[in-house]
């Protein structure tokens, strides 16, 4: 069967002006910023003149990600889909995709099928430009110390301790490590520095768990962009930059609204990296939303080992929410995959290979339901190609957990395929919940360490190395030993190592590095060979994708 493109059905659809899609949660004209037709920034006044309550949370999240695919962006898309169409008032809270992923491997992160956000080449390309503004106000930073490092140096600060980094919204794995600064006196200090993606700039990450423009401001002074010869932290208010980032960040702080194929408002809000940064679109968004309407589906980047743990440990805390409901999202396929069976088999019935896989299913269900205490269900993204038997297998083995297990088909069908686990999702949100963080603030850096391995990877322990354990007696002393952990792992593993699929057993987590992000409000403990700017693969996505000389874009998924 011959299967209509992402692209193919999203530019099918006829969408709704985007005002009439903010009438639809009663937001006033006042509030909205028109980009077009089809997009609208909304005014973050709107939050200070609610006085709506909150809605219900629901937290979509999955198991660690495969070549296979899971849908955890689709799922999101059709489950509020399918909420709505059983007359709920719903909306859905996204991360903006990174130009990195879309040219790269991952390709766009707007859903698929026909669960889906629209205009999907708007959203997965410039957008409305929150991404080139996030990056002109890290690069403002850094353009900012070298040039106080060259008109005198007034701070002292060493050339060879500055942590700031520059970045670009690409996959440039040449741009890692560079030398600048070459070419004589007159332009500037000749020193080594570097490139991140955006997607792991620290301004993103403010502007993402920010509350409004004041708090945005106040947290990028707090940034610390290296040190002096005495080892003494500078900061961005130091340099007195903090005023002309935030001026840069301005518009980008305020939400964007635009439509799923069936019109249900999506806000579209930030997007930091989840193996990197905490993977989760900005508070904002999520304070605005759960105001607007009685339901808010929202997604964490990558398993629910890097994703969840950080939406729940690090953003809700900011947020002041916690989730009423989980959505553990996995297909068949590659959970089948996790049981050792290669890409090219994975049509064909395996049973061993699945209950093997299941493992890694079944640990995240756990860590949901019995170490945050928050009630779960699966979803299992539907193919063609799952047997009765397989499906079966896994609803037996999940209901040994007390979690039950419902058939997602919005790929094809769109919200009627969702309807199910919106009515599973709606009862889920009836129940009390008691939930707990993983760990206490309270706690110490190694403590908390500990905590996140033991706990949620079922490692044996955390192991610092020497420059590790030297980092975190000087972040101690600092006085930011009470700050959350946001681990930069790889999203394949429970572990550090990308090769153990499934439910590893009897390993240590190595944190080779750990750094203050004192802006953001968390410590980045970095493991395995995690990088801050990702390369592109031998075959980028980029290669297929072209526009015609009418403009319209293809190859984009």
């Amino acid at each position: 069967m011959n299967y209509k493109t992402d692209i193919e059905i999203a530019q099918e659809n006829v969408m709704d002006p985007i005002s009439q899609v903010a009438s639809q949660i009663h937001i006033d004209e006042k509030y909205i910023e028109h980009y077009g037709k089809y997009k609208a920034k909304i005014n973050t006044d709107l939050l200070r003149d609610t006085k709506a309550e909150n809605g219900k949370l629901v937290l979509v999240t999955a198991i660690n990600p495969t070549p296979a695919g899971e849908g955890k962006t689709t799922t999101t898309v059709g489950l509020a889909d399918g909420l709505k169409k059983i007359g709920k008032n719903v909306m859905a809270t996204l991360r903006e995709p990174s130009l990195g992923p879309v040219f790269g491997v991952k390709g766009g992160a707007a859903g698929g099928g026909y669960a889906q956000v629209v205009p999907m080449e708007d959203i997965n390309l410039h957008f409305t430009g929150d991404f080139h503004a996030i990056g002109s106000a890290n690069n403002l930073l850094a353009a900012m110390i070298d040039n106080h490092i060259y008109q005198g140096n007034s701070l002292r600060i060493d050339p060879k301790k500055i942590t700031w980094r520059r970045c670009v919204d690409m996959n440039d794995r040449q741009l890692r490590n560079i030398v600048c600064g070459l070419g004589g006196q007159t332009n500037g200090c000749t020193r080594e520095d570097g490139y991140d993606i955006t997607v792991a700039s620290e301004v993103m990450a403010c502007l993402c768990l920010a509350t409004g423009l004041n708090d945005l401001k106040e947290r990028i002074s707090k940034i610390i962009i290296g040190y002096t010869y005495d080892n003494t932290s500078v900061t961005v208010k130091q340099l007195n930059a903090q005023g002309a980032m935030t001026a840069l960040l301005k518009d980008a702080i305020k939400p964007n609204l635009v439509q799923t194929l069936e019109h249900t408002p999506v806000l579209i809000h930030g997007g930091p990296f989840a193996n990197i940064a905490h993977g989760c679109n900005s508070v904002i968004a999520t304070k605005m939303a759960l105001k607007l309407s009685d339901y808010v589906i929202t997604e964490a980047g990558f398993g629910a080992d890097l994703g969840a743990e950080k939406f729940l440990d690090i953003k809700c805390r900011s947020l002041g929410a916690t989730p009423d409901a989980v959505v553990i999202v996995a297909t068949v396929r590659a959970l089948k995959n996790h049981g050792g069976v290669s890409k090219e088999n994975l049509s064909n019935e395996n049973l061993d290979a699945l209950e093997k896989g299941l493992e890694n299913l079944l640990q995240h269900v756990d860590n949901i339901t019995n170490v945050f205490k928050l009630p779960a269900v699966v979803a299992i993204n539907a193919f063609p190609t799952d047997t009765q038997a397989e499906l079966e297998l896994v609803e037996r083995k999940c209901k040994e957990l007390g979690v039950s297990v419902v058939l997602s088909e919005v790929w094809a069908k769109g919200g009627e395929g969702g309807i199910a686990l919106a009515n599973k999702v709606v009862e889920l949100c009836n129940q009390k919940t008691k939930f707990e963080f993983c760990y206490d603030m309270n706690d110490n850096i190694e403590e908390k360490l500990n905590a996140i391995v033991k706990k949620i990877y079922r490692g044996n322990s955390v192991i610092l190395t020497p420059q590790a354990a030297k980092q975190m007696k000087a972040i101690e002393s600092l006085g930011f030993g009470n700050l959350p952990i946001c681990m930069a792992k790889t999203q394949y593993s429970f572990s550090d190592d990308a090769k153990k699929i499934g439910a590893p057993k009897n390993f240590d987590i190595t944190v080779r590095n750990l750094k203050i992000s004192a802006g953001a409000g968390f410590i980045v403990a970095l493991t395995g060979d995690i990088m801050t700017m990702p390369g592109l693969p031998k075959v980028p996505a980029a290669e297929k994708i072209d526009v015609d000389e009418l403009g319209k874009i293809s190859g984009l998924f």
